[in-house]
């Protein structure tokens, strides 16, 4: 039985990991494969059985992870964003909530055939979506413009907000007296309000302070924070139940904003632990369902989870966002996602066990209604989020845009070339001069450092998928690299092979691949061997291959002192050649190189 234990814990990590990597193979969004495997591990094949393997430290186990993720998710919250979005996100986890809670416990009421107090409780726990089913879905379908900016806001805020509610509902049940049920509310509010916060703001300054101080050694810098994090956590919940989760949320997002110190590397580490957890917290999710649970569902609850779909979220949002200045595309995208996750699934799983203990009727059709809603919504979005997103074109799904890091001379003609093929482009720098040349140009510029935290609020990244680092400084290009690791997938990072690799040789050893970027445009080709190109006469030709004229016939042509730099597919994808390209050319692909032409005429 041990053995077996062992076996299930181990295989949580596997599957979660592996549907993780196939989701990326299959650009596919990872929580459906999360919650199939799930499902099939867990009540198709009983192979794991979570409520057997952690007994009562599941709960506990989700509520902690769950916080992590929020504080993680506070991270990527910045206060500048509230310019634009604040007045939306605000009525969306008041108002929209309120709507949400109202509809949903009165179709549970007439579909379900639950109790007027269950129907308000069940309506109350589907309020929330999270971040750990709304970040996946971002990053796969990566909505433009504000759209993206108000799912996040929405999906992380919410959850405190919704959780908040279900509790004081459930806590209203259990006193039944109207009046004292109301008083209990209000006083339920105020208590999470100001234990969160002060909780939460306290242990952010006091990380901050110790890092100010150097009393944290580096190599202590991120666990030391997880302590922290898990520390306010139980110190708020206990304080009022259920105030942990905005203490955790408020803690990263005060961490953010501040200046005093760089959390960069915490925010790395944070965001490494994510996928883990939310690996983890959705393949236990799903094997915690039981065969028997399904006898629970009726046709109502499909009609349920359906009007919940159609009818609930989309009169949630266009009331909420009635008087803004969001178009009627955005809105019905909005309308569009609002899949529900970990905490639905905890608080759902707290209170039916404790209504069962205390003998009340239909508290056994909480769960599975609950988690029916769950895998429905995330399965129905998670399929259709993203052709939707397409159809409203209000998607920047596998943009192929490119961010320069360094205006000189030769890298405004490479950006204005791939800019006259359709690709969006934007070039950062620090020199005003070369940033005036570039916008005279008509490229999209942003003055200032690349290192810089600011610049993330600067650059317009619709349409920009891929960094290419092409400044004299070696250091300076692996750097910009690695500030915007959590901007763009590593494969899509690239700068210029550094000059001190020509006498070493092997990359590898020169840098490990987790430090730098991909090197561009093949072996040994630095900044100084492309400025003196540019110098000695090299222009910048495309060229469309075709059965008369191949990659082989380019180079019997110009030569090896030619030297490619693009591909640009038939379906407008962007190819950058780097050192380790496997690119086979194809007919119909643009090849864009750099050759000798002694006319100079770019062509």
């Amino acid at each position: 039985m041990q053995h077996h234990d062992l076996i299930s814990l181990g295989s949580i990590v596997v599957l979660g990991i592996a549907a993780q990597w196939l989701a990326w193979r299959l650009k596919f969004p990872s929580i459906i494969l999360l919650l199939s495997f799930g499902l099939i591990a867990g009540p198709l094949t009983g192979f794991i059985d979570p409520d057997n393997l952690f007994g009562n430290g599941l709960m506990p186990f989700i509520s902690i992870a769950v916080a992590v993720i929020l504080f993680e998710g506070g991270l990527t919250l910045r206060l500048k964003e509230l310019k634009s979005v604040g007045k939306v996100v605000l009525s969306l986890i008041t108002i929209g909530v309120l709507i949400t809670g109202i509809l949903g416990a009165v179709a549970a009421y007439f579909l379900l055939g639950l109790d007027f107090k269950l129907s308000i409780l069940l309506g109350s726990i589907i309020t929330v979506t999270g971040p750990t089913v709304i970040g996946p879905l971002l990053r796969h379908i990566r909505p433009s413009g504000r759209v993206a900016e108000i799912l996040k806001w929405e999906g992380i805020v919410i959850d405190p907000v919704g959780a908040l509610l279900a509790v004081l509902v459930f806590e209203a049940i259990m006193i039944g007296e109207i009046e004292q049920a109301g008083t209990q509310v209000l006083i339920g509010i105020g208590k999470t309000i100001l234990f969160g916060s002060a909780v939460g703001f306290t242990f952010a300054w006091l990380l901050v302070f110790l890092l100010k101080k150097f009393w944290v050694p580096d190599f202590l810098h991120e666990t030391v924070t997880l302590s922290l994090v898990v520390c306010a956590f139980l110190i708020s919940d206990t304080l009022q139940s259920e105030s942990g989760l905005l203490a955790a949320t408020l803690m990263g997002l005060v961490l953010d904003n501040q200046k005093l110190v760089s959390v960069k590397h915490i925010v790395e580490f944070k965001e490494n632990l994510r996928v883990l957890i939310i690996s983890v917290l959705f393949i236990t999710l799903a094997a915690m369902l039981k065969p028997e649970d399904l006898d629970n569902l009726t046709v109502g609850s499909y009609v349920f989870l359906a009007l919940l779909i159609v009818f609930v979220r989309p009169i949630a949002v266009f009331v909420s966002t009635l008087k803004s200045d969001l178009t009627t595309k955005q809105k019905t995208f909005l309308s569009w996602m609002a899949p529900r996750g970990i905490v639905a699934a905890a608080v759902s799983s707290i209170f039916a066990l404790r209504l069962t203990e205390l003998n009340v009727p239909q508290a056994e059709l909480i769960v599975p209604n609950t988690f029916l809603v769950i895998i429905g919504t995330v399965a129905f979005y998670g399929f259709t989020a993203k052709p939707i997103a397409k159809w409203l074109k209000v998607s920047q799904s596998d943009p192929q845009g490119v961010l320069f890091v360094g205006a000189h001379h030769w890298s405004i003609q490479i950006a204005k070339l791939l800019k006259s093929k359709g690709f969006n482009v934007a070039m950062v720098d620090t020199n005003r001069a070369a940033i005036y040349k570039a916008r005279m140009e008509d490229i999209q510029v942003f003055h200032g450092s690349a290192l810089s935290k600011e610049i993330y609020d600067k650059i317009n990244f619709n349409g920009i998928g891929k960094l290419v680092a092409l400044t004299p400084n070696d250091e300076a290009n692996a750097l910009s690299v690695l500030h915007f690791a959590e901007y763009f997938d590593r494969k899509e990072l690239y700068q210029l092979t550094p000059a001190q690799l020509e006498k070493i040789k092997e990359e590898d050893k020169f840098s490990p691949q987790h430090l730098r970027g991909r090197f561009l445009f093949g072996k040994d080709i630095t900044y100084s061997q492309l400025t003196k190109k540019f110098q000695n006469g090299y222009v910048l030709k495309s060229t469309k291959l075709s059965s008369e004229f191949d990659f082989n016939d380019f180079q019997k042509n110009y030569g090896d002192d030619s030297i490619p730099l693009f591909f640009i597919t038939e379906n407008k994808n962007l190819i950058i050649i780097t050192s380790d390209s496997q690119v086979e050319p194809k007919n119909g692909f643009i090849l864009v190189a750099l050759v000798k032409d002694n006319n100079k005429n770019q062509q």
